[in-house]
């Protein structure tokens, strides 16, 4: 491999879907604020995710719509005077 290429940054993440609340850790470098105690009681990164392969329809096989951010309220509101 070569030197100076790849992040120093590299550690075990926990990922949560945010849907669900399915979690999963693997490596990762992704920048993270919080942090979350696992299984064998260490306390890890936790970063948040709006889908994961537990909540996305392509790999469930439901057509599932899930509005974390009020998307749909807010295009309701500015479009409802028209």
């Amino acid at each position: 491999m070569k030197e100076g290429i790849h992040p120093k940054t590299y550690r075990k993440v926990v990922f949560k879907d945010m849907s669900n609340d399915y979690m999963f850790m693997c490596h990762s470098t992704v920048d993270t604020k919080e942090t979350i105690k696992w299984e064998d009681g260490s306390e890890y990164p936790l970063y948040k995710l709006d889908i994961s392969h537990k909540s996305h329809p392509f790999f469930t096989g439901q057509n599932m719509f899930i509005d974390t951010a009020g998307r749909i309220d807010k295009f309701k509101k500015r479009y409802a005077k028209k």
